[in-house]
């Protein structure tokens, strides 16, 4: 396994377990009153900022564990995380497009910063299964 799918599999792991992590405690602090009323600004920060710990932690205990893997990237690193990038990118635009029509109806806040968090987690989520998948089959050819 390279290095750049390991990469991905983290990006993957953290995204799911930080976002996951998210909805059930701003689910749980809902109590039985309406989301939106849920205070979730402090929350959104922490998980993010968790996640990115969490990835800085992964990618640290991987070079400890093996300091002589390489990390140079070939032709088809490059070529398999472009592709990854721009797939995932199609759930920011996405959750950008959805929060200004949200913003435009004049919906809650509460639910256009989700959309938009939401966005930024699909993105990681998908461009990660892209980069694994081309790492795991074979990569395509043009």
């Amino acid at each position: 396994m390279t290095h750049e799918e390991k990469r991905a599999w983290t990006m993957l792991v953290v995204s799911v377990i930080t976002y996951t992590a998210y909805v059930i405690t701003i689910i749980n602090r809902a109590n039985g009153r309406p989301l939106a009323d849920v205070p979730y600004a402090a929350t959104v920060l922490w998980t993010i900022g968790a996640a990115i710990v969490a990835s800085v932690v992964v990618e640290t205990a991987m070079a400890v564990v093996n300091p002589r893997a390489s990390r140079d990237k070939d032709v088809r690193d490059r070529e398999i995380r472009r592709l990854g990038e721009y797939t995932g990118q199609s759930f920011v635009i996405i959750g950008a497009v959805a929060a200004m029509l949200m913003a435009m109806a004049e919906w809650h806040l509460f639910w256009i910063a989700n959309v938009i968090y939401l966005g930024f987690v699909l993105s990681a989520v998908l461009g990660s299964i892209t980069k694994i998948v081309a790492y795991r089959r074979s990569f395509p050819q043009w």
